[in-house]
């Protein structure tokens, strides 16, 4: 399952463990393919926390991190961000790099 995340509590919900967030918007054609790959992967690995921003909605983690294009997969691990991934990615190349940073 993928939850939302707003500027208000991304920095609560991405503290601990491995997380990745899909920074995209509704009108953002290569978003509305990377979602169904992520909420797939989501089903299957229980090891990492799955998370998305909705950039419009939400302008101040984007810009903080450097975001300029979407979709944008941010990879943290305890806090800190491990990976940035620009553009579309199939399932086995995100779980590939999940699994890098899984113990």
């Amino acid at each position: 399952m993928v939850d939302e995340v707003t500027d208000k509590n991304f920095e609560e919900e991405t503290k601990d463990g491995v997380v990745l967030v899909d920074f995209w918007a509704t009108w953002c054609g290569p978003c509305r393919m990377q979602s169904p790959v992520v909420e797939d992967l989501s089903e299957d690995d229980d090891s990492v926390k799955f998370l998305k921003m909705d950039v419009d909605a939400n302008p101040d983690t984007p810009k903080k991190f450097g975001i300029m294009a979407i979709p944008t997969l941010l990879v943290k691990k305890d806090g800190e961000v491990v990976d940035k991934l620009t553009g579309f990615r199939n399932k086995a190349q995100l779980a590939k790099v999940l699994d890098s940073y899984s113990d």
